[in-house]
């Protein structure tokens, strides 16, 4: 049976294992018969350069040297990631593209910029996607960028705490907007930790939004599309 993997926020890290074990273990079973799997952002806690977990990323090369195309799109956590670092699997520069998904063209992102009311989190980003704030920031030793990180992520979690739910998740006009824009009715994205399959209007067109979830220890949230379906699933319970 043809079918294609989509995942996202997985937040690998190695204080937690579990999400690891469990990618690994789906790596090397369910995924070997797949036509292509989609990693939309977030693979990892955080990135700080090309110095970072090298055993993540054998496993994703090995199975494309399986023969399974693996595509890799910059997340929140993850965006310094480079094509270097994840060698033979595929990097998609853009924030959005369209795909060809079983004869439906299909608009894939990471879904962080759909998040048009966090107005300071869209600043963030903004700064911190500017190739020269990433120069400085990768000629500067590990150590350093790790502390860097590491007050960053603090102040984002307190900035969490305060802010509202609604501010948080996509807007239906981003949503809208973006699907006019690439003239699609199917979108898969993730970033918001919010599992979901949307039915929406667009142009007068039915349309369909998937939101990916996020990797814990007890849930592995995943699109599985074929020609004729497309069902998130957990992989605990679907083994």
């Amino acid at each position: 049976m043809s079918e294609t993997f989509f995942i996202s926020d997985l937040h690998l890290n190695p204080k937690h294992p579990i999400p690891f074990n469990q990618l690994l273990k789906f790596l090397q079973t369910r995924a070997l018969q797949a036509d292509a799997l989609y990693i939309l952002g977030d693979l990892f806690e955080v990135c700080l350069g090309d110095d970072e977990d090298q055993e993540t990323l054998k496993a994703l090369n090995d199975l494309t040297d399986n023969g399974v195309p693996v595509f890799i799109m910059h997340g929140n956590r993850d965006f310094l990631l480079s094509q270097a670092a994840i060698k033979n699997c595929k990097l998609l520069d853009d924030d959005a593209c369209v795909i060809d998904l079983y004869g439906v063209p299909t608009l894939i992102m990471h879904g962080d910029t759909l998040c048009t009311l966090d107005v300071k989190y869209q600043a963030f980003r903004k700064q911190v996607r500017n190739p020269q704030w990433q120069a400085q920031f990768l000629a500067q030793p590990l150590a350093q960028r790790r502390l860097i990180a590491q007050q960053a992520r603090s102040e984002s979690q307190a900035t969490t705490k305060t802010t509202a739910e609604v501010i948080m998740d996509v807007t239906p006009e981003a949503v809208i907007s973006t699907l006019e824009k690439y003239n699609v009715y199917q979108l898969i994205h993730g970033h918001t930790h919010r599992p979901a399959i949307h039915n929406i209007t667009v142009n007068g067109h039915d349309a369909t939004r998937y939101v990916l979830g996020d990797w814990r220890d007890d849930s592995a949230m995943i699109l599985h599309c074929t020609a004729k379906t497309n069902n998130l699933i957990n992989l605990y319970i679907h083994q």
